[in-house]
């Protein structure tokens, strides 16, 4: 068993999402992921949040939710216009799934400054 170093008073050691425990997803690895997204038939949108706020908040949400978008770039584009209008912010991937009416995935594509 592995005890990561996560904690609330440090910002830049907490975990969050189910890839927080791997490597970090270079741009091919997040690539696949919006592909799934889309083979599954889940609609992609972005959210955002200020680091510190990471556990207490909701993430606040990026334009609507890119109903039935198929397109990977664009998806990829909006993921990246977030975060170059919040370069502060962690910038989270979520795939609504429609028939569950729940999260399908949620993953962190750029984290934020942490303090």
């Amino acid at each position: 068993m592995q005890d990561y170093a996560s904690r609330l008073s440090d910002p830049a050691s907490r975990k969050f999402e189910t890839f927080s425990y791997l490597p970090p997803m270079d741009t091919a690895g997040i690539r696949k992921q919006v592909e799934y997204i889309v083979n599954k038939g889940w609609n992609p949108a972005i959210e955002h949040t200020e680091p510190e706020y990471l556990m207490d908040t909701y993430w606040y949400m990026w334009k609507l939710p890119m109903f039935g978008e198929t397109d990977v770039e664009k998806i990829l584009a909006e993921a990246e216009a977030c975060h170059k209008a919040n370069p502060g912010n962690h910038v989270r991937l979520v795939g609504y799934d429609n028939f569950k009416q729940s999260l399908g995935a949620a993953m962190v594509v750029y984290r934020g400054r942490t303090v």
